[in-house]
């Protein structure tokens, strides 16, 4: 995600959810000078949060249900997965995650567990 602002953040968050049909909402959760969150709605109990940090470029996504994450992407230490079979590990990927791939892969996870 380097070097994009907060609003471009935030355009490609909400054309994401926009374009995805498991996602019933979308809405920003908190906003600062240089960070941003948002939240995208699943089912009930179930959302993806969406936050960016442009001063530290610190982005990270996190599919949550009941309280816990259950899938996640972020780019501490470089970009990673916290796959949904094990969403305490960490699984290294070449170059950025962006926020539809993360949406799609949320949504196939949902689908494929009850």
């Amino acid at each position: 995600m380097a070097g994009i602002t907060l609003e471009q953040f935030e355009v490609e968050v909400t054309v994401a959810c926009a374009a995805s049909p498991a996602v019933m909402g979308v809405s920003v959760i908190v906003s600062g000078v240089t960070f941003m969150c948002l939240r995208a709605y699943f089912a009930e109990g179930v959302f993806a949060d969406a936050f960016y940090n442009e001063a530290t470029d610190k982005t990270s996504f996190a599919l949550i249900r009941k309280g816990q994450r259950i899938l996640g992407a972020d780019n501490t230490g470089g970009w990673h997965w916290h796959p949904f079979e094990d969403p305490e590990s960490h699984m290294p990927v070449e170059g950025a995650v962006r926020f539809a791939e993360f949406l799609n892969h949320a949504a196939s996870c949902l689908s494929l567990d009850p």
